[in-house]
């Protein structure tokens, strides 16, 4: 009974002749969902395997705990 109801509300807001255009729409939404939900993506992101053997964690441990080799830089302006 409620499908009914619902079915003669759409009717009187769209029309008869907006309902076809309406059911068009609705069924390449649907055709369109079903196609990407049963297709492998087409931008794959995962990134490809490297050939270069990874560093051990220890030394990239150090490698980022080593102090920069660069000196500070003392600003020469003073504020008075």
């Amino acid at each position: 009974m409620e499908l009914v109801l619902i079915l003669i509300i759409v009717l009187i807001i769209f029309g008869a002749g907006k309902i076809p255009q309406l059911g068009e729409g609705l069924g390449k939404a649907i055709k369109g969902f079903k196609k990407s939900v049963n297709e492998a993506d087409a931008i794959d992101v995962t990134p490809p395997p490297s050939d270069v053997p990874d560093a051990p964690p220890s030394q990239i441990a150090q490698a980022q705990a080593a102090p920069p080799a660069t000196a500070p830089v003392q600003s020469s302006k003073q504020v008075k």
